[in-house]
């Protein structure tokens, strides 16, 4: 997946995108790894989204947004490993394509919620194309 089509997804939100790219890279994965390779990242991923508040209100919340932030790009590392780790391809490259998803979302919340988007549908089209 090239860097345009990730900041369509990621920056723009365009949900035509999202769906189209998720749906070929979940049919990609299916063949490469299992559900439970995914969803042990996409975990992480849905912590991170119920402690990023959406409009920080006070300092506690700035603090939690900030916290958020901070472990989505701890992400990165924590996916190099398991990446290398598991030596497999399928896992290197979710790994590459998320970390240039984590790299567009920045500090922007909106951003971040495009990028749970994309993820969760890549997930379901996982599934759907017989990942186990």
């Amino acid at each position: 997946m090239n860097r345009d089509t990730l900041h369509a997804i990621i920056v723009e939100g365009d949900a035509q995108t999202t769906v189209q790219e998720a749906e070929a890279l979940g049919k990609d994965l299916a063949r490469k790894l299992s559900t439970n390779q995914i969803r042990n990242i996409f975990g992480t991923v849905r912590r991170i989204e119920m402690n990023w508040p959406e409009r920080p209100k006070d300092e506690a919340e700035r603090q939690s947004a900030a916290q958020a932030r901070r472990e989505l790009l701890l992400l990165k590392p924590k996916m190099a490993y398991q990446a290398k780790r598991e030596r497999g391809r399928g896992v290197q490259q979710l790994t590459d394509i998320l970390s240039d998803a984590i790299d567009l979302v920045g500090e922007d919340r909106a951003r971040f919620q495009n990028f749970v988007d994309f993820f969760e549908a890549t997930l379901a089209y996982h599934k759907a194309h017989g990942g186990n």
